[in-house]
């Protein structure tokens, strides 16, 4: 006898389809798994007979062969335990090929029966409802992500025999209803532009960076407020919307990050210096930093810290918006729209030109230093900006009552979003997204500007990035002033924060 039940499994940023066969032949009993199964999906025998036997069901006692194809498709986790466990259901009898017809089925087994939740349960939800499937069941503490992907029924199931009930319609399983949302953060700790003291033209900068999603490097002595300031960033960010709440719970989950929730926050993400290029750029294990960075900010504190290779790694998906992953036997893109952060000292003592702290560093250091950034990557950061240390009688002075500078600055920087949102009439789309055609063609200079743009970048020696990085960044200066032209002063003020 020959039995079939359909599922999936992730592979890379997109879920594949898998049909677990079975098949009852006479011999000594066996239990056997073939379709390039790896460890934790051999290891799925003894969940899959124990869970069967704990939930009160009869294991046939002859060789039983499960093949999960493509037999080509690399497979791993716990995803296929349940469809496993339905398929010697149905060929020991206990279910009819009729009860999963045009269903698909995911999720793990417990020993004693319960169904726990998978990761990437959304690229899962997608690749049934693009093969035509009718019905999903996957984990009851899955279903609310899943309820991001409309268009198909899905149930949640807690236990084997609660879903064997309801296959044989002695039992309703629940369905999507309303998506539970991981709720905003409410620390009352979190930093905004009024918890800063001095630093104006640095919050301006940042205020800029934000409205047009544009990297930005901080340079400056330790203790400015470096850190502080890529903190305050986050909450300058707009609300997300739909398809980016769907895009990041979906790299979350892929991830096994959170696989219960929804996320309604934009990603900050912090990574240490001795990350792994793997652990900061993804694998075939799963997405990395710069991917859970999306649409959100990627921090690099202390960037000359971090290993070279990693720091060219990035120069790709500051460009692309996504990061190729190719291994031997896995190749896939993963999606890496962030808008970078980082910081440094001015040399390894990071007392360079600080009146109050003599600096001991020699010149050979602090050239090797600043050469851990190399000339390509400095190129597409479109903002540099040092800030000096305040004054300590500053750094007690009463906070405001009021968080009016912030207030004020997060309207400023929605207005602006909003403006670029009507021009490039998309969601998501910033100034520093654009391409040099599109530069060309959307953004206009004023005849004073476009002087001053040429005088410049012939000054300057700008390269072409930085010369179409320069026109971005007064594009945004100018939304934010709520001009339709990039006028001298827009262009002026870009150009203080580009360095040759």
């Amino acid at each position: 006898m020959i039995s079939e039940i359909h599922s999936m499994v992730p592979c890379g940023f997109d879920g594949k389809l898998v049909e677990v066969e079975g098949s009852l032949n006479r011999g000594l009993p066996a239990f056997n798994i073939v379709g390039m199964a790896n460890k934790t999906i051999n290891e799925a025998k003894e969940r899959v007979r124990s869970a069967l036997l704990n939930t009160g069901f009869n294991f046939p006692i002859q060789k039983v062969t499960i093949n999960l194809a493509p037999a080509d498709l690399p497979k791993d986790g716990a995803f296929l335990d349940l469809p496993i466990a339905l398929t010697i259901l149905t060929l020991s009898g206990q279910l009819l090929n009729s009860d999963t017809k045009n269903k698909a089925f995911v999720g793990e087994l417990s020993l004693n029966g319960e169904i726990k939740p998978v990761r990437g349960i959304i690229n899962l939800i997608e690749a049934a409802k693009s093969a035509n499937y009718q019905e999903v069941y996957v984990p009851l503490k899955n279903l609310s992500q899943a309820s991001l992907i409309s268009g198909i029924t899905i149930y949640g199931v807690d236990t084997l025999k609660n879903l064997y009930l309801s296959l044989k319609n002695q039992l309703t399983l629940p369905t999507v209803t309303t998506a539970t949302t991981k709720p905003p953060r409410t620390d009352p700790s979190t930093p905004i532009l009024d918890h800063i003291r001095g630093q104006t033209a640095a919050k301006r900068a940042i205020e800029i960076a934000v409205a047009g999603h544009h990297n930005i490097l901080i340079s400056g002595p330790p203790g400015a407020g470096k850190t502080l300031l890529a903190k305050t960033a986050a909450n300058l960010l707009p609300p997300l919307s739909p398809q980016e709440m769907t895009d990041i719970t979906k790299i979350y989950s892929i991830a096994g990050l959170n696989t219960d929730e929804i996320i309604k926050d934009r990603p900050f993400r912090s990574p240490h210096h001795s990350a792994s290029a793997i652990s900061v750029l993804g694998g075939a294990t799963g997405p990395g930093e710069i991917s859970l960075a999306h649409k959100g900010i990627l921090f690099l504190d202390e960037i000359p810290e971090f290993p070279r290779s990693v720091l060219e790694s990035l120069r790709q998906p500051l460009e692309d918006k996504q990061i190729s992953i190719s291994r031997a036997n896995f190749k896939t893109t993963y999606p890496a729209d962030f808008m970078l952060i980082a910081t440094m000292n001015p040399c390894p003592c990071g007392y360079l030109g600080d009146p109050t702290h003599e600096c001991k560093c020699t010149e050979a250091q602090i050239q090797n230093y600043i050469k851990k950034l190399s000339g390509p990557l400095f190129d597409r950061i479109d903002m540099n900006i040092t800030v000096a240390k305040v004054d300590n009688k500053d750094l007690r002075a009463p906070l405001p009552s009021t968080n009016h500078e912030h207030t004020v600055v997060k309207n400023t920087i929605t207005e602006a979003i909003n403006r670029q949102k009507a021009r490039y009439d998309k969601d998501g789309i910033f100034n520093s997204s654009l391409s040099s055609f599109q530069v060309s063609q959307k953004l206009k200079l004023g005849p004073a500007a476009e002087t001053l743009l040429a005088s410049a970048s012939e000054k300057l020696n700008l390269s072409a990035r930085a010369y179409f990085k320069t026109i971005k960044v007064a594009r945004t200066i100018a939304d934010l002033d709520g001009s339709d032209t990039i006028k001298q002063s827009h262009l002026a003020e870009a150009l203080t924060y580009r360095k040759s």
